[in-house]
């Protein structure tokens, strides 16, 4: 039997559902063990590796021919699903950061080293007879690597990381100061894309729900004003710039609403680094001085102020 049907094999046994059964599956079960075709399971191993790097693996060694772009396949497909089952785990970085990692878990490659041994009835009987309590324990583990934050009177839990973190501060710092009484209409996490979203209230505003990947991080609704704040959550890319200005504004043209959009920065050393992109008539909050912002407003602030 080839490695591929091994794997498979494994993944039918374990309860896999007949979609993780497939040959990307398969593949990234041999990829996170370390699997060549000329090795045997009891090599097996679960180092940190990324989802490039399981793209690479498969590619090298089983010639597939995986390209770069079809790393969400891999997430959803496979990776998201044994972490699921608690046969992998994940390092509890934000999804975008290049030091997001997976493995399997120990207890899982410890069933894969006992595949086709003398120990593999035990072995995996008791990797079964244990799975719902594995399911429990790294479902609890995954809960407490999360941030707790409290959106519109209820509570959630964003997934670690800064771009989450300095979300939370958006919500939890700049709302209460500069968008008074609003309302969060939407926000994304690293993991789950539409954490919170009104649909009902964006349609009724008049907003165009279209694809995660056009949302503003985050859209707060002030009713008493009635202003909608775009803001973007930025640590290493997607400032206000004026492209990203009339993607806003055409995705909102039906929305009468004033329109406040916002760039956040965790601190000033990343605003000087994005300060030449931003756009004109947008402003600026930066998390570590949250009792300010800064306007790039032209002459709307034009005027003496008195000196406290």
């Amino acid at each position: 039997m080839d490695k591929i049907n091994e794997a498979r094999e494994i993944l039918k046994f374990i309860g896999m559902p007949k979609a993780q059964q497939s040959d990307l599956c398969c593949y990234v079960l041999l990829a996170m063990a370390g699997i060549k075709p000329d090795m045997r399971w009891n090599q097996a191993t679960n180092e940190w590796i990324r989802i490039h790097d399981i793209i690479q693996f498969v590619n090298m060694y089983y010639g597939s021919t995986y390209a770069e772009n079809s790393r969400e396949t891999f997430r959803k497909q496979a990776l998201h699903r044994f972490r699921t089952a608690a046969l992998a785990e994940d390092n509890g970085k934000a999804t975008n950061s290049p030091n997001y990692r997976y493995r399997l878990t120990n207890e899982a490659v410890s069933m894969l080293t006992a595949y086709q041994s003398v120990r593999w009835k035990e072995a995996s009987l008791q990797y079964m007879n244990y799975h719902d309590k594995l399911v429990d324990i790294y479902a609890s583990k995954k809960k407490m690597t999360m941030m707790p934050v409290r959106i519109n009177g209820s509570d959630f839990k964003f997934s670690l990381g800064k771009h989450n973190e300095l979300q939370k501060a958006i919500i939890e710092e700049f709302a209460p100061r500069f968008a008074p009484h609003s309302e969060c209409l939407y926000v994304g996490d690293t993991i789950e894309k539409d954490l919170v979203k009104n649909v009902e209230k964006l349609m009724q505003l008049g907003f165009e729900i279209t694809l995660h990947d056009k949302m503003p991080d985050v859209v707060l609704y002030r009713e008493d004003k009635n202003w909608l704040y775009f803001i973007e959550s930025v640590t290493s890319v997607g400032p206000m710039d004026p492209k990203r200005i009339l993607e806003i504004n055409e995705m909102t043209k039906d929305v009468s609403a004033g329109k406040i959009f916002v760039t956040a920065f965790l601190d000033f050393k990343t605003y000087k680094k994005f300060s030449e992109e931003l756009a004109w008539e947008t402003e600026i909050w930066i998390a570590e001085m949250p009792e300010h912002m800064i306007h790039l407003n032209g002459n709307k602030f034009l005027g003496p102020r008195e000196i406290v």
